[in-house]
């Protein structure tokens, strides 16, 4: 700051007109200026604001030291609680933390030198350790090895007591298929030979992140007429039906029409609140159904289905018979199996890796130790990586960017499974807080991976249906199972609700057939009609929930729940399946791939 002169601030007041011939008056704002380290053009200012507020005062010793105290006393006392907050409540990275935890253990040494030992110290040999260490500086930064592993990504990194002492380690608590004689243990060289890509190639898979936030209403009900359309016309022909009628025809006789479910308000759906919303073709009108007469039911908003029943009016559709869908074919393939052919091992996890009440990635380092000594071929693990619900993410209590700690995450899981060789698929998760928040969502991006490492890993969007040694498995990460299971109504179908929601995925050939979405989930639907259809059913498909782990055959298809690595601050589960490709049989039956399947607690 340059010197302040009485020949500046004279200059500064003449700018104003303020006479001022009182060499003690410039002596006295020239003393203010120094005391308060202000310029003499920022002195002139505030002296102008401060007496036109006091209809124009003269400039005198007396209004000077008015203005000192009521101004120039008050500024100073707000600059320096803003620099006592900033210092206190600043996010640190870890080279503040040293630079804090250093000038608080020279303080405390300069106390220990002026303090009184109390009476039981001196029981203790009062020696001087060689290198002294506070417990704090012990705890945060024990070492260099430390600050670079996936246990400290936090300045809280108390790892979870109650995660440490879980029992029934190791313990299965879900079966599936023929388990007597199964080893879970994998090959010598996992991974080795085995064919492992996106089922519709990468010109039909989303690869890249894309624009979102702006859809128009339009575009919305084009998709939504499409798949309308799409379904209505497999049902046609597999229910050999000529063709639909409008919705709101009135008619004495029974009459077929087809539409989407959708409720009469914005609350949840009920046997009392269904309409039917027919396509452009049919009308495009909504049209109440009434249910009573249908011995059983199974419906949810979104879903299309053929109805049959009595519309005398027009204004009420009495439904008599329900067609709700039909899956897709299974993948053929053309490759002849080798008859030696060894079964496939894959395992599943689905995030969070940390416990709720810490960041130390402690169930993830499990994880890499169970798959160092299982040796999968196939590890299928799917986000989140960095959970946006986690505690400390939301209080703000990281000292790093999400995108490090994502970083570190993957190279950990990379170079922790380097020695086993298995190839890794890593599937995004809405809760990524450092990823694209959108639906469908596309590949996490990874470019410090070498040439070595990228040969090992496959980014993959969420949802996506993969291809391995020909067998197909249809990953999400999004609990469209909870998402369903709250607003799925049903009646006298005589199954239990999960297995009812993953067959309408199957027949409604969508990894997300709900609509409207409930509010977490950001919907583009331009990218949904072609990145969110199941373009065949898959063999095996992967839904993780938070509902209870499972392993269901639903219409020929092996699905999976394999829970979340960590519920809360305890452990949780994951899953591993035995897969062999099944020859192709003389009476041309379908086998199903999934030998054996097993949910694990870590």
């Amino acid at each position: 700051m340059s010197v302040v002169t009485s020949e500046s601030l004279k200059s500064e007041l003449q700018m104003f007109d303020i006479p001022c011939q009182d060499d003690s008056v410039l002596d006295k704002m020239v003393e203010q200026c120094i005391c308060n380290r202000i310029k003499a053009d920022d002195m002139v200012l505030e002296w102008v604001a401060y007496s036109t507020t006091k209809n124009g005062l003269k400039l005198t010793t007396d209004t000077l030291e008015q203005f000192e105290h009521e101004v120039l006393n008050k500024k100073n006392k707000s600059k320096q609680s803003f620099k006592r907050e900033d210092t206190h409540n600043r996010t640190r990275d870890i080279y503040s933390l040293q630079d804090l935890i250093k000038a608080e253990e020279e303080e405390e040494s300069l106390l220990d030198a002026y303090s009184t030992p109390a009476k039981g110290s001196q029981k203790r040999a009062l020696t001087t350790p060689e290198h002294p260490h506070s417990k704090r500086s012990v705890a945060l930064l024990a070492s260099p090895s430390m600050l670079l592993s996936p246990a400290s990504f936090s300045p809280s990194t108390t790892p979870s007591q109650k995660y440490n002492q879980r029992g029934a380690k190791g313990e299965v608590v879900v079966t599936f298929g023929a388990m007597q004689g199964t080893r879970w243990v994998g090959s010598r060289a996992p991974g080795a030979g085995k064919q492992l890509e996106l089922l519709e190639g990468p010109e039909d898979t989303l690869r890249c992140s894309y624009k979102y936030m702006f859809q128009r209403l339009r575009d919305v009900r084009n998709v939504l007429t499409e798949k309308i359309e799409e379904l209505g016309e497999s049902l046609r022909l597999h229910f050999n039906i000529e063709e639909f009628s409008p919705v709101s025809l009135s008619a004495q006789d029974s009459i077929t029409v087809l539409g989407q479910v959708c409720c009469d308000s914005n609350g949840k759906l009920n046997a009392q609140s269904v309409l039917l919303e027919a396509g452009p073709e049919q009308g495009g009108q909504q049209v109440p159904v009434d249910l009573s007469e249908l011995k059983e039911y199974s419906l949810f908003p979104g879903q299309v289905v053929v109805m049959e029943g009595m519309n005398t009016t027009g204004r009420k559709l009495v439904a008599s018979k329900l067609h709700e869908g039909v899956p897709l074919p299974f993948y053929t393939s053309e490759v002849k199996m080798e008859v030696d052919e060894d079964p496939m091992n894959v395992l599943v996890a689905c995030g969070p890796y940390t416990p709720s009440d810490s960041l130390t990635f402690d169930p993830l380092l499990d994880l890499i130790n169970v798959i160092i000594r299982d040796r999968p071929d196939v590890c299928l693990l799917l986000g989140p990586f960095v959970d946006s619900k986690h505690e400390q993410i939301e209080k703000a209590q990281v000292t790093e960017s999400f995108e490090a700690i994502f970083s570190r995450c993957i190279e950990s899981i990379v170079d922790g499974t380097r020695s086993i060789g298995c190839r890794l698929v890593f599937v995004p998760s809405q809760r990524d807080i450092h990823h694209h928040f959108i639906y469908p969502q596309p590949p996490f991006t990874l470019p410090s991976l070498n040439k070595e490492q990228a040969q090992r890993v496959t980014l993959v969007p969420d949802p996506c249906t993969l291809l391995i040694d020909g067998v197909t498995f249809g990953l999400t990460s999004t609990d469209i199972l909870f998402h369903m299971g709250a607003e799925e109504i049903s009646c006298a179908t005589g199954s239990d609700r999960i297995s009812r929601i993953l067959k309408h995925m199957l027949t409604q050939r969508s990894y997300y057939p709900l609509y409207p979405p409930v509010e977490d989930v950001n919907m583009d639907y331009e990218k949904f009609q072609s990145f969110a259809q199941m373009p065949l059913t898959p063999d095996v498909l992967i839904v993780p929930s938070e509902l209870r782990y499972f392993i269901k055959d639903v219409i020929g298809c092996v699905c999976v729940n394999p829970g979340r690595l960590t519920k809360g601050q305890v452990g949780g589960t994951y899953g591993r399946l035995l897969i062999q490709r099944s020859a192709s049989s003389e009476d041309q039956k379908r086998a199903s791939p999934c030998l054996a399947a097993q949910v694990v607690k870590i």
